[in-house]
């Protein structure tokens, strides 16, 4: 008759479902914000390192003979195993890492996925809430602080409308590199937008110029000179339409 093992109950369902739940809320987080590695990523990474918990604990209770058994071992290895996704998640762009946040949150999620599996649930619970105010509570504290004294140069967006085929874009990017910021990244936002009489607008007084085909893009930028500076200076250039900065992603390096 088929008999089930030891630690295949209800407590052990329960500590799985625990496992998914935290899981996918950090999942979910990070997936609403864009980052590399989302709700599935987190989900499965979370109970996997529940289930490796419960076989550490639970799986080798039939083994013959009198061997002597070390459930920490297995636990052990899901440390050292959860850097391999950790390490495909960083990568390098010029002379900025990315991934670095996506990964160690990947990392948490292992730990509070074995916490789960382990029955310490309180501790799972909490870490997840942990994580929670470090996102959102010290990335908001982090743009109260000057970037200069955080040692990081400042993050934020450029969003460029002008006048297309007249070579504007390549024009902005070298008087933006001039100026000393970095680009880290650049979005096409609408690559054909019907421009019509909008020249007619120009905050600088210029002549209105024929009605054509323009294009807007985002600039993600990093660097600590005068945000005002380089728009008025992008603004100048022939061919641009609108320009308006903001502040870049929460946790640009993620």
């Amino acid at each position: 008759m088929f008999e089930l093992a030891p630690g295949q109950g209800l407590t052990q369902l329960g500590q799985l479902g625990l496992a998914l739940v935290l899981s996918a809320a950090i999942g979910l987080e990070r997936g609403l914000r864009n980052k590399s590695a989302g709700l599935r990523t987190h989900t499965l990474v979370g109970v996997g390192a529940a289930l490796f918990m419960l076989v550490s604990k639970y799986g080798f209770g039939d083994v013959p003979g009198n061997v002597s058994l070390d459930p920490s071992r297995v636990a052990a290895q899901i440390v050292s195993g959860i850097g391999f996704i950790g390490g495909g998640l960083i990568f390098v762009r010029r002379d900025a890492v990315r991934g670095l946040t996506t990964a160690a949150v990947v990392w948490v999620t292992a730990a509070i996925g074995m916490a789960a599996g382990g029955g310490l649930w309180v501790l799972a619970v909490a870490v997840t809430a942990g994580h929670f105010l470090v996102v959102f509570g010290l990335s908001g504290l982090a743009r109260l602080l000057p970037a200069d004294r955080l040692g990081r140069p400042r993050r934020f967006r450029v969003r460029l409308v002008y006048r297309d085929g007249r070579g504007v874009l390549r024009q902005a990017l070298t008087a933006t590199t001039a100026m000393g910021f970095v680009v880290a990244e650049l979005q096409v936002e609408r690559e054909s937008l019907d421009i019509g009489d909008e020249g007619r607008d120009d905050r600088h007084g210029r002549a209105a110029a024929p009605p054509g085909r323009g294009a807007v893009v985002v600039l993600r930028l990093e660097g600590n000179g005068s945000t005002g500076d380089l728009v008025a200076q992008l603004a100048e250039l022939p061919g641009v339409l609108a320009v308006t900065a903001g502040h870049g992603d929460d946790d640009d390096a993620e």
